[in-house]
């Protein structure tokens, strides 16, 4: 496990970025077990048509990301760019490889630290590779080896001839409200 990877992060940016910068300072900055990247606030202009913000976030993000990290906090399933990036990181081009996918259920979630999760209070498509066994769910760490471990392990389900991610629910056209999906 000592090679690492370009971990993509995938987080509510107004109610989570305090966890995004401590995953990266963690993990990156004093662990050195990942090479970060993420969308930071202001990179991607927000009027930009649908079509270009998605088009941009596959093509110039996920270049050559080996692992998605979703951070989820207690609206992260509501963002549409927390799904598209999913959905991105998920899609096997030739420009861009698929991506293994790991959540990681932040303190501030509601099923933090419990045996179980309601399904509807975590990203959708997250959910969907959570069923068919492409993408794992654990709580928040900041114990290296382990944080090590889940990276490396989603790295190699990436490739598994016998796992495909689920791509079939339709993508996020805006945001969404409430207290859970359906």
């Amino acid at each position: 496990m000592t090679t690492k990877h370009k971990t993509f992060i995938s987080y509510h940016h107004a109610n989570d970025e305090q966890y995004k910068i401590a995953f990266k300072k963690i993990f990156a900055d004093i662990h050195d077990i990942i090479v970060p990247w993420d969308v930071e606030i202001g990179d991607i202009d927000p009027n930009l048509k649908t079509d270009t913000i998605r088009r941009k976030i596959r093509d110039e993000y996920f270049r050559n990301s080996t692992v998605t990290v979703v951070l989820i906090g207690s609206q992260t399933w509501q963002r549409r760019h927390v799904d598209w990036e999913i959905y991105s990181s998920l899609r096997d081009t030739n420009a861009n490889p698929r991506s293994g996918l790991v959540g990681i259920l932040l303190p501030t979630h509601p099923n933090f630290n419990s045996p179980n999760y309601n399904q509807y209070i975590i990203p959708p498509r997250l959910y969907d590779n959570l069923q068919n066994g492409y993408a794992k769910l654990y709580d928040w760490s900041t114990d290296p080896t382990r944080v090590e471990r889940w990276i490396y392990e989603a790295f190699l389900n990436r490739n598994n001839s016998q796992i495909s991610p689920n791509l079939q629910r339709d993508l996020f056209k805006n945001n969404r409200t409430g207290n859970q999906w359906q």
